[in-house]
């Protein structure tokens, strides 16, 4: 395990905590790791020291403590903000997000307790979420005033459905753990203590696989939600045949051939 010098952060710990497994940890803990602009900033250095990495393979985002993956947008932060300030803030969020969805390796959340607001908007915007037993996901912003800024409503509605995501949104009510492996905003629900262990076990398998082929999986997957079918077919065929012009794919069906294990670059 490798950390990045954490004089560089104040808010987060990024560490290499594998070969080609990342660890970002949102480390505010006295504020249930509350998102404010520094810790956004922070955040997407960090994103940008992985995406140097030509090795990195997989990044985790947690929250540091077992109360809160990020409890929401820091309220103490928003509170005097104007309405261009709150923009702007919404913007910078929304930024952030968009990047850690179109980083071109898979992005993971591994959510211990409070995903809230903020905190589930950042969980929406990883490939898939990881949670513990403990965990609660709402857009509680109806509460405040104000409607969600980091992509709440827009992610939801993609993953949960036009109806659930309204009453979760209209009513800023929280669910649990299981309830949100019912409605499908979240894959798998752990013991509490297992959640990391569970996150590495996975990020390694997922590092073993190609890159490329990973990458180009994640594009298709993204890019062709917003295609209509013919043209999203289309668009997987020229992808596939990309492939093909790759060492990764030598390599695989090398391996295959010889009943072997790949060794992907």
């Amino acid at each position: 395990m490798s950390t990045i010098d954490p004089e560089t952060f104040s808010n987060i710990l990024l560490e290499q905590v594998r070969d080609g497994v990342y660890l970002l940890t949102i480390n505010r803990p006295k504020v249930l790791n509350a998102l404010n602009a520094q810790t956004l900033e922070e955040m997407n250095e960090a994103v940008s020291t992985v995406i140097a990495d030509k090795g990195a393979r997989v990044l985790l985002i947690t929250g540091s403590g077992e109360k809160a993956f990020v409890a929401g947008a820091d309220i103490a932060h928003m509170s005097n903000l104007s309405p261009l300030e709150g923009k702007a803030f919404a913007e910078h969020g929304m930024h952030l997000f968009r990047r850690l969805e179109t980083l071109g390796i898979p992005v993971v959340a591994l959510v211990n307790g409070y995903a809230l607001g903020g905190g589930c908007e950042l969980a929406m915007s990883c490939d898939f979420i990881l949670a513990s037993d403990n965990a609660k996901f709402g857009q509680p912003e109806v509460n405040l005033g104000v409607t969600p800024g980091f992509g709440g409503t827009q992610r939801l509605t993609r993953l949960v459905g036009t109806a659930m995501a309204m009453e979760l949104l209209v009513t800023g009510r929280n669910i649990s753990a299981e309830e949100a492996l019912q409605r499908g905003l979240v894959n798998h629900v752990y013991p509490q203590p297992q959640l990391l262990d569970e996150g590495l076990k996975l990020a390694s398998m997922i590092a073993g696989k190609s890159g490329t082929a990973i990458q180009l999986t994640k594009e298709l997957v993204q890019r062709g939600q917003d295609l209509d079918l013919d043209n999203a077919c289309i668009m997987e065929s020229d992808l596939f045949g990309l492939s093909f012009s790759t060492p990764d794919r030598t390599e695989g069906m090398a391996a295959f051939l010889e009943s072997r294990k790949p060794n992907f670059g």
